[in-house]
């Protein structure tokens, strides 16, 4: 145990948790996009503007970092929802049969 107590898991830690949320992100912009369409971009502005407010009000390093990956993830998700759209319309994603499209 002497050995490990001389690494620092940080930014492996770090690195874990960003990959788990991009991978959450995935299925939640299908199925937001599914479900609501791209009106519901405004969501993911929020959840980013209030994940980046915590990062910088929270003082434990890992805990802000995982705050940060989320906001900027939320912010991603805006463009991948109207992305998310596109592919519907090429046919690569099922439409949502009880709502009404534009195209």
């Amino acid at each position: 145990m002497e050995v490990l107590s001389n690494f620092h898991f940080s930014g492996i830690l770090i690195g874990i948790c960003t990959f788990l949320t991009i991978g959450i992100f995935h299925p939640v912009v299908v199925k937001a996009e599914y479900y609501w369409g791209t009106r519901c971009w405004w969501i993911f502005l929020v959840l980013g503007m209030v994940g980046i407010t915590a990062s910088l009000l929270i003082e434990n390093v890992l805990l802000s970092a995982a705050l940060g990956v989320f906001a900027f993830s939320s912010f991603w998700t805006i463009k991948e929802v109207f992305e998310q759209e596109e592919r519907v319309k090429k046919g690569w994603f099922p439409k949502n049969p009880k709502r009404k499209y534009k195209f």
